[in-house]
């Protein structure tokens, strides 16, 4: 085989290749081709499967979950949700049956509040009473009611929407004591006023005691009320013309001070709850 002969073998060859590479290419279509460098999209590791945060929530085990969620017995964000392995984030607001559940370990903190901190739960406030309680639980907790950032005293927090609501929505609330330092004596026929009930810009405010305190001058008094914030324990005394130098909340409910210096928490007992949600 000559030169020529040769090169027009090689040619034909290479010819042979290519036919066979079109070949393969017309075998599959029109498809892209895939890229070399493409990759996956992450999955949000901070979703997890309705059945899952259900169990975790404490009403059943995943395998009964997965019937209430085939029965229509749960919803997410407002929609009946039927479909098995649907995934939920941490704050959807899921509900079984009409209430609310968490997949949170219920938490009860008790917090003896001292002067300087605000009771809020943003960020860019300075010091707030969630920095006092950060340690307590890895349960996402808020509080009931507010104290002023100069008030001192009993906070309760916790993430159980039934408990929250006992203080807020409930026609027998939870009563809170407060003692109380005015700049001035604290006339009696104001008190009785304030005990009896008065009307202020058109809405009738009512406590449940009020009283002088034992041994004390008559700038300190005793306060019962069912108010979960002290906005209006300011506004009582305003309306009468007094100053609350000091405000300290040192019981709600049954709940007291008691082994609780002041900056520190404790949490609420199995018995302590027990007789909080009966209240």
């Amino acid at each position: 085989m000559n030169r020529h002969q040769g090169n027009r073998g090689k040619g034909k060859l290479s010819e042979g290749s290519n036919a066979r590479k079109r070949s393969s290419n017309s075998n599959k279509g029109n498809a892209p081709a895939k890229k070399k460098h493409a990759t996956a999209t992450p999955n949000n590791t901070n979703e997890i499967r309705l059945n899952k945060y259900i169990s975790n929530s404490g009403i059943c085990s995943r395998r009964e979950a997965d019937v209430h969620i085939a029965t229509g017995l749960v919803s997410v964000n407002g929609k009946i949700i039927t479909e098995m392995g649907y995934k939920v984030k941490p704050d959807d607001d899921v509900r079984y049956d009409g209430s609310r559940i968490s997949p949170e370990k219920k938490a009860y903190v008790l917090l003896n509040k001292p002067k300087g901190f605000a009771t809020t739960t943003s960020e860019g406030k300075g010091r707030t009473v969630m920095d006092l309680v950060a340690n307590a639980t890895n349960s996402r907790i808020k509080p009931i009611g507010r104290l002023g950032r100069n008030s001192k005293g009993l906070l309760l927090f916790t993430n159980d929407d039934e408990v929250v609501n006992k203080f807020t929505k409930s026609k027998n609330g939870v009563p809170r004591l407060f003692h109380i330092e005015l700049n001035k004596n604290l006339k009696l026929e104001d008190l009785k006023k304030i005990q009896n009930g008065f009307n202020l810009e058109g809405k009738l405010i009512t406590v449940e005691e009020i009283s002088y305190i034992d041994g004390a001058s008559k700038k300190e008094i005793g306060l019962k009320i069912k108010n979960t914030g002290n906005t209006i324990i300011r506004a009582i005394f305003d309306y009468f013309r007094y100053d609350i130098v000091s405000l300290d909340c040192v019981a709600i409910g049954h709940l007291t001070k008691k082994d609780i210096p002041r900056g520190h928490w404790k949490h609420l007992t199995t018995q302590e709850l027990d007789m909080l949600k009966m209240l």
